[in-house]
């Protein structure tokens, strides 16, 4: 038998020269400075393990830290009670763990300069206690020669850090979170780590960079809707792009505005799990569209990860099943209320928990639909019903034994159902991000009307236009919004992150 040879513990942790603690009352030079210290730990990471492929030393381990940015108040001072976010509930030291500064300037310095507005206090920048695993270092577009790994002939684990699941939960944002007496409470709702692992997730499932996505996000679950948002958008920018700057599409292909073909970017060979297209504005104010498919598996795992990056808002556009008689094949559904058996968030928000409609998203999606088709007032209850949406995870609900599903469904009072809504909003609610729905009937199938190929053909064709079009109307009216006033209090819990 070959006898197997163990090396010997590894006694040595190579770091970056430590980092000397800094504190700023200025939200920018706070933000350059995370984003020097990141820039500087990434670094010494990448180079040490090209390092090591090259014959390095590896009987040492090679480690470099997060940066954190931390605040105490010792005050229980007042803050204008409007506000959803941007102070601490009470006195003491918070920090967070930063990551990809570069991709989060705008929001870092937004929620850092409220911090230090609503309570006249400096952040302090600094070095964390949690290390960068390696695979993160490597940022999006890094090329990374397969042979180094092959070369080192000690396990990576060795001699870096690997990501560790412990550090990537959502015990944060679910409120579960308990400090251990003497540690800082959390100033955001999510760790670097956490945001590290989503932004890989989201160009694996997406195929394209998080620097793309926009504050404005719709969620569909037909393909027909990325088609004609497709359409929209070349049309936009062939024309100059009419306030919007470049459109991306996966592959980050990217046709900017003025021009009717694309500048750069590859489209990939197989497309991603959920395609995702990009109508780009400064700052971030556009639209991001994602076919998520159908079923709320992966409706939750898209917004697990979109929220890392902390949109402004999300809505679901996509097709149910109407429920009652006096609906009609295309009438919209504008939820209110939802009836959750999607199974999928029942760890992580029970179902007891009820998730209220939020007055700007409705306002703005009912407003859109009266734009859009010429009807208001009563008139407008000829094509759109307001009500509970029944969200289910099993496809073929129809198959079973109708009395149970059929009873729960009446007894709801719901006017809908289908498998992703509820999800969506669900954990738009979780995540504080402003959540809304608007769906278009396209069968009833309690009551026997379904729908002929011809018949769907032309009902696609007309009504997924109109749809599309309300759905942006309506996120365009959202972003004429004030940013404070449309992130609601509603979703804030008692002892809140100061981050939005």
């Amino acid at each position: 038998m070959e006898k197997r040879i163990y090396p010997e513990p590894i006694q040595t942790i190579a770091s970056p020269e430590p980092f000397a603690r800094q504190s700023f009352t200025d939200p920018r030079e706070a933000v350059a400075a995370l984003d020097a210290l990141y820039r500087r730990n990434t670094a010494f990471l990448r180079d040490s393990f090209v390092a090591l492929g090259n014959g390095g030393d590896t009987n040492c381990k090679y480690r470099a830290y997060y940066p954190e940015v931390g605040v105490t108040t010792s005050s229980y001072s007042q803050v204008d009670s409007r506000q959803a976010y941007g102070h601490m509930p009470s006195p003491g030291h918070y920090t967070t763990t930063i990551t990809r500064p570069d991709l989060f300037e705008p929001y870092l310095v937004e929620q850092l300069g409220l911090i230090m507005r609503n309570h006249g206090v400096p952040v302090l920048v600094s070095e964390s206690e949690t290390p960068i695993p390696v695979h993160f270092a490597f940022l999006e577009g890094t090329h990374v020669d397969g042979s180094i790994a092959d070369r080192i002939k000690r396990p990576i684990r060795d001699l870096f850090d690997v990501p560790d699941l412990d550090g990537t939960d959502d015990l944060i944002a679910n409120g579960t979170f308990e400090a251990v007496p003497g540690e800082p409470r959390p100033l955001a709702p999510f760790t670097a780590q956490r945001i590290d692992y989503s932004l890989h997730r989201l160009t694996h499932y997406t195929a394209t960079s998080p620097q793309h996505f926009q504050n404005f996000v719709l969620f569909t679950n037909y393909q027909f809707y990325i088609d004609e948002f497709c359409v929209y958008a070349r049309e936009l920018m062939a024309k100059g792009g009419g306030g919007y700057s470049e459109f991306v599409e996966p592959g980050n292909v990217v046709t900017l505005a003025g021009e009717t073909h694309p500048t750069g970017g590859a489209t990939p060979s197989r497309m991603p799990q959920m395609p995702t297209y990009h109508l780009k504005k400064p700052g971030h104010g556009g639209i991001t569209m994602i076919n998520i498919g159908v079923g709320p598996s992966n409706a939750k795992t898209i917004t697990d990860h979109v929220a890392v990056l902390r949109p402004h808002a999300w809505l679901m556009l996509g097709h149910c099943a109407g429920l009652r008689n006096t609906q009609a094949l295309g009438d919209y559904v504008l939820a209110h209320a939802y009836m959750r058996e999607d199974h999928v968030l029942d760890a992580d928000l029970p179902v007891w928990v009820p998730i209220p409609p939020l007055a700007e998203i409705q306002v703005a999606l009912q407003e859109a639909v009266a734009e859009v088709t010429g009807l208001s007032g009563y008139d407008l209850k000829r094509i759109m019903r307001t009500g509970t949406v029944a969200t289910i995870d099993n496809r073929n609900w129809e198959l079973r034994e109708q009395r149970g599903p059929v009873q729960r469904l009446s007894q709801s009072r719901a006017i809908a159902l289908d498998m992703e809504s509820a999800t969506i909003a669900a954990n738009g609610f979780r995540f504080r991000v402003p959540y809304g729905t608007l769906l278009c009937v396209s069968d009833k199938p309690l009551h026997g009307e379904l729908k002929l190929p011809g018949m769907a053909s032309e009902f696609y064709k007309r009504q997924v236009a109109q749809h599309l079009t309300i759905g942006i109307r309506a996120v365009e009216k959202l972003a004429e919004m004030p940013m404070d006033r449309l992130h609601s209090r509603k979703l804030r819990s008692f002892s809140e992150t100061a981050f939005q």
